[in-house]
């Protein structure tokens, strides 16, 4: 029986030792540059599978030989910034103070293709109630049919919103916009290579202060309709044969566009740390996870709001079974965020909206 009982502990020792490095490594992945090693940078998406499956063999070990159970722990332990980013949970992060601002963020897809229901639009009536300060949009696209979303309906539902800015997105006829209850001063489109996405860098006076605010959506995945569907089937029913056929498809789109975003992100970075000004807002959808060089790189000069203040996963895309916080609010290290939600009350566009609460740190 002793003789059974190693023959069966230490091949499972082996293969969780396995899971822990890959672990690491997903949870480092960010590191890495993805035009260099496009594949390795993208094994971020894998780091919940790889969390997951350590956890259940902590618990395995803490049932069967519990000293082993220091492997798994030892493995867990390295990567907790990284579950962090992937889980924040900040009960305990207080109410803003009375002199803050409220900023929304959201991937309108074209006002949901421009569609009214009875006679409206329910993400133009959600800006409407939102009681958000600055509302920065991607994906904006108005139509000329007064039967579906207009500019007219828009300067209506935003009237609350004295000063905007609009800037077409290169080739697809969709726009970036912001709406604020604050002057824009400036609006500069920052210079990176792309087909179809853009930033744009405003300046805001708030008050005494000047505001630096980037707006982004980054290098879009590119996948189609029947890529989607192909994706979502592989999750609900994953085999040999699928796995062999869809996901080398997949997974070169997706990092043939994360190499694409590196740049970009090193564009916007360079934005960032050009502004003449400290209070320093980016926001957007970066079409990419948590763990990417994306978010590593511009987390290097910013906060995340919804890692430093929000709570749970925080899933900002909700079609096709796509898991994943790809909305993201920045801020400098002289502000702090409140509250940071990703709005799951309205699905109407294909991601949901993400807000949060910013006011200046106190210096006492």
């Amino acid at each position: 029986m002793k003789t059974l009982g190693k023959l069966i502990l230490y091949p499972a020792l082996g293969v969780n030792a396995l899971f822990m490095g890959t672990m690491i490594l997903c949870a480092y992945s960010w590191l890495i540059q993805p035009q260099a090693h496009p594949i390795a940078s993208a094994l971020g998406l894998a780091f919940p599978l790889f969390l997951a499956l350590n956890a259940i063999f902590l618990v395995f070990w803490l049932c069967v030989r519990y000293r082993y159970a220091l492997l798994p722990l030892a493995g867990i332990l390295v990567c907790l910034p990284q579950i962090r980013a992937y889980f924040p949970l900040n009960p305990l992060a207080g109410d803003p103070p009375e002199e803050h601002i409220k900023i929304l963020s959201y991937n309108v897809m074209s006002f949901a293709h421009v569609r009214k229901v009875n006679g409206k639009s329910p993400i133009l009536t959600y800006l409407q109630e939102s009681g958000a300060d600055i509302i920065c949009l991607q994906e904006y696209y108005v139509s000329a049919n007064n039967k579906e979303v207009t500019g007219k309906d828009v300067m209506e539902a935003l009237k609350a919103y004295p000063y905007s800015t609009i800037l077409k997105e290169k080739q697809n006829g969709i726009h970036l916009a912001c709406f604020s209850k604050y002057p824009i001063l400036s609006n500069t489109p920052i210079q990176y290579k792309s087909n179809y996405n853009s930033s744009s860098l405003y300046t805001l006076k708030i008050g005494n202060d000047t505001l630096t605010l980037i707006n982004n959506h980054l290098e879009s995945n590119n996948l189609t309709y029947k890529d989607r569907n192909m994706y979502e089937d592989l999750i609900e029913a994953p085999n040999a044969e699928k796995v062999k056929t869809s996901f080398p498809q997949l997974l070169g789109k997706l990092v043939k566009a994360s190499a694409i975003r590196a740049d970009q992100a090193d564009s916007v970075a360079q934005a960032i740390a050009r502004s003449p000004y400290p209070n320093i807002i980016a926001c957007g959808d970066f079409n990419d996870g948590p763990i990417s060089y994306v978010n590593g790189e511009l987390g290097k000069l910013l906060d995340n709001a919804f890692v430093r203040s929000g709570n749970g996963a925080g899933i900002s895309y909700n079609r096709n079974k796509f898991y994943f916080r790809i909305d993201n609010i920045l801020v400098s290290h002289n502000l702090k965020a409140y509250h940071c939600t990703v709005d799951r009350s309205i699905k109407a566009s294909d991601h949901y909206p993400i807000w949060c609460y910013v006011s200046k740190r106190d210096r006492n």
